[in-house]
């Protein structure tokens, strides 16, 4: 097939290809653009998300996009790489539904499991979770149509085309054969993931006692079955002498923040970072802080994300912070301060902060950096992948860095503070517009519902209808963005926000733009929301 570019928002394109193969030979192609002018790649089924590091060439790069994928369905792929092994004790729970979905025996699903050699396409829900491709069509089962609470970490299954390893406890509907110690996600490892796209795959039988039934060899990089590494780095507790901040109220939630850990969507790892960063940044330029991406204590200094309010911290040594986000009451010792502004914070004094009249999300930027130990590059908390430090703890200790060679240069910053009523969010359209009528998403408004978070936004009402064409269809995984708007088969539209999944299986039929992304952080649930298309200024 012609290779198709698709809009996915202001700062990314998707590039529709014949299947998984031609998605990652494209991927191949395009990695040279990394860093110069593309920010990371995310291969899906039949697509490669391309996430621009420079909005203004999205034209160059499209063209780029296009030029590189025009043969991609026409060259072999010739894998020459050893695969990697992976030890399978065939003892899943749904063996026998495969066995009767399938019209084979126990014994042959398994044989037929292991006999074909598979291949990572690219990444999914999870830290080190990928989707296999190429194995024996014969199993290719639906579903189940009632799916898990909870999947065991090491489970190996089955879905559609693909195969697949749980990495860690989640919620999971594929159909499980057996499990497997091998470690596919550990934060201290290089590389971390096990598997990486492209990865030849071949799974091998070992009987309950571990023993396996035919000869094995080491695979690269696999580990055995050690347990996996915690992927979280818990704040000091306790008294420290350095500057820092102790808590001694957390409120509902507070998490500590920075602009997030790009580059690891292929093994499953989004982003995150800051539900909104312009209030995060605005925090962090009244502290004094002027980012620069070749500064040496790059990445950007974290600030602590308090969700309605609630937190109070004790100086230790004297430090400078600003409230930025949505406004709060908050005090020092009782004495009322000012909010987008830089507020000095002697050694000892403790920093009260109210609930918000309106909006969500307050940042509390620190001069200096909350200095926990970073994770694959990044100080953010991912809700969805627990990968980050954890949520600070009444009496953790959270210590504050060096502070920077700038100086706070203003005494307060205008800001529009979020709003308690009716909230529009402009959206574009996205790379499945067509699956639906986009007029439907601005024909109501609609009610922020209380099952959102920092992964995404659900948004109650008038399910949208999907095309006829579309009706029964079910569209494979493609990368997704901040501010994507999916629309599940039920037809309730979820806007993602910074933990989103780096893939998704339903229709991304419209994009916020940046704008937008920053109010939805804001909205409180039961809060009314418009989705509109933007429109060209005249």
């Amino acid at each position: 097939m012609e290779a198709r570019l698709l809009p996915m928002g202001a700062s990314a394109l998707l590039v529709e290809v014949a299947d998984t193969d031609a998605a990652l030979t494209l991927r191949a192609r395009l990695a040279p653009l990394v860093d110069e002018l593309v920010e990371h790649l995310v291969v899906g089924a039949r697509t490669v998300l391309v996430v621009l590091g420079d909005a203004g060439r999205r034209d160059e790069v499209g063209r780029a996009c296009l030029e590189l994928a025009a043969d991609v369905d026409a060259v072999a792929k010739p894998d020459e790489t050893e695969p990697v092994e992976i030890a399978v004790r065939y003892d899943g729970a749904d063996l026998d539904e495969v066995s009767r979905l399938t019209g084979l025996s126990r014994a042959e699903v398994v044989e037929a499991h292991t006999g074909t050699p598979w291949r990572v396409g690219f990444g999914g829900f999870a830290p080190g979770f990928a989707y296999l491709v190429g194995g024996d069509p014969r199993l290719r089962v639906p579903r189940r149509a009632d799916p898990r609470t909870r999947v065991p970490a090491g489970s190996v299954a089955l879905a559609g085309e693909f195969s697949g390893i749980y990495p860690q406890d989640s919620p999971g509907g594929w159909q499980l054969l057996g499990t497997t110690d091998a470690v596919l996600w550990d934060a201290e490892r290089e590389p971390p993931a096990l598997l990486a796209p492209g990865m030849a795959v071949r799974f091998v039988d070992v009987d309950p006692a571990g023993a396996a039934r035919e000869e094995m060899s080491p695979a690269p990089g696999h580990r055995g079955p050690a347990a996996a590494t915690t992927v979280t780095a818990r704040s000091r507790r306790g008294t420290d002498t350095q500057r820092g901040l102790e808590v001694l109220a957390t409120g509902p939630l507070t998490l500590v923040e920075d602009l997030g850990r790009p580059g690891l969507a292929d093994v499953g790892v989004g982003r995150s970072g800051a539900a909104d960063p312009a209030a995060y940044l605005l925090g962090l330029r009244l502290v004094g802080h002027l980012l620069d991406r070749d500064d040496e204590r790059w990445p950007a200094p974290a600030s602590l994300e308090v969700t309605l309010g609630g937190l109070a911290v004790r100086a230790h040594g004297d430090l400078v912070v600003a409230l930025t986000g949505a406004p709060c009451p908050a005090d020092v010792d009782g004495r009322p301060v000012a909010h987008a502004s830089p507020v000095a914070l002697a050694d000892g004094q403790a920093l009260t902060l109210g609930t918000p009249s309106a909006g969500l999300r307050t940042w509390l930027a620190v001069r200096g950096g909350i200095a926990v130990p970073p994770v694959l590059g990044s100080r953010s908390s991912d809700t969805l992948s627990g990968l980050g430090p954890a949520a600070p703890a009444v009496g953790d200790v959270l210590r504050v860095g060096a502070a920077p060679r700038t100086f706070p240069v203003v005494d307060v910053a205008p800001h529009e503070p979020p709003s308690d009523g009716l909230v529009v969010l402009e959206i574009d359209p996205g790379p499945r517009a067509d699956w639906c009528d986009l007029a439907d998403l601005e024909a109501e408004v609609r009610t922020v519902s209380a099952r959102s978070n920092r992964v995404g936004i659900r948004l109650e009402g008038t399910g949208i209808r999907r095309h006829a064409a579309y009706a029964d269809s079910e569209l494979p995984s493609e990368g997704l963005v901040v501010g994507a708007v999916q629309v599940p088969a039920g037809g309730e539209p979820v806007v993602f926000l910074a933990d989103h999944p780096v893939t998704g299986g339903y229709p991304v039929v419209a994009v916020l733009t940046p704008q937008a992304v920053a109010r939805a952080a804001q909205l409180r649930p039961g809060q009314p929301v418009l989705l509109r298309l933007r429109r060209p200024s005249r």
